[in-house]
């Protein structure tokens, strides 16, 4: 880390500069992507955990290997924004007609016995309309004004959008943010922190397996739109706006 990390330092910041401290809060269960504005010592508080120790596991992460720091906060926003579509938005729509199979396989065949299949399926069914239906309002009216912004910058022309400040949009992604990461909080809960019961069929533990694998997208996903590509497009309008 190039920075000092204490327990005022904000667990969105702590991420953005090395990527590796995700898998710390992760660890203590502490939200980085939704919950990246809270300080270590709030977020510590939130889940009961002692935020010494969160600050101690996260300093022992460079005596564990050699660090490559992410590059992501040196990429211009537009350069971002296209990464982040081409990686990430690709896998939710690549992804969830896949898991929404399984799911909705599980829940009829074990939902009679373990009802929190069918909660499961219903959820991520939800899931999958919310991440949709925002990912087209990123791709065709976010994103394309975050290009203007970084080719305003350039020319001198400034863009006159309909929505007012790109601040409108981008505090409506982050409320479908929250609302994503509520839903898959849901279904973490549902499955035991997708531990599959005794017994299971291999279906049942794919499922599992894939929902667990989706979370942790959807939170790298959530985390570079909130705490890297967000704050950076604020900035880059007060700069040519």
């Amino acid at each position: 880390m190039t920075t000092t990390i204490t327990i005022h330092s904000k667990i969105g910041e702590i991420v953005a500069e090395d990527y590796r401290t995700a898998s710390v809060f992760k660890k203590f269960g502490i939200d980085f992507c939704c919950g990246g504005g809270r300080s270590v010592e709030e977020a510590s508080a939130r889940k009961g955990v002692d935020a010494a120790a969160v600050l101690q596991a996260i300093a022992e992460l460079d005596r564990e290997s050699p660090h490559r720091s992410s590059e992501y906060n040196k990429w211009e926003i537009d350069f971002l924004a296209d990464y982040i579509v081409n990686k990430y938005h690709l896998y939710v729509r690549e992804k969830c007609p896949e898991i929404m199979a399984y799911a909705q396989k599980v829940a009829k065949v074990h939902g009679d016995w373990r009802p929190e299949t069918i909660q499961v399926a219903e959820l991520f069914a939800a899931l999958q309309a919310e991440l949709m239906s925002h990912m087209v309002k990123e791709e065709q009216i976010l994103f394309p004004y975050i290009k203007l912004l970084v080719k305003a910058a350039k020319t001198g022309e400034k863009p006159s959008p309909a929505f007012g400040s790109v601040e409108n949009p981008v505090h409506m992604m982050e409320e479908e943010h929250d609302a994503a990461g509520a839903i898959m909080k849901q279904i973490r809960e549902l499955t035991s922190d997708y531990k599959p019961p005794e017994g299971a069929c291999n279906t049942y533990r794919v499922l599992y397996a894939m929902l667990e694998e989706f979370e942790e997208n959807l939170h790298a996903h959530v985390h570079l739109e909130n705490n890297i590509l967000f704050p950076k497009a604020i900035a880059k309008e007060e700069e040519v706006v």
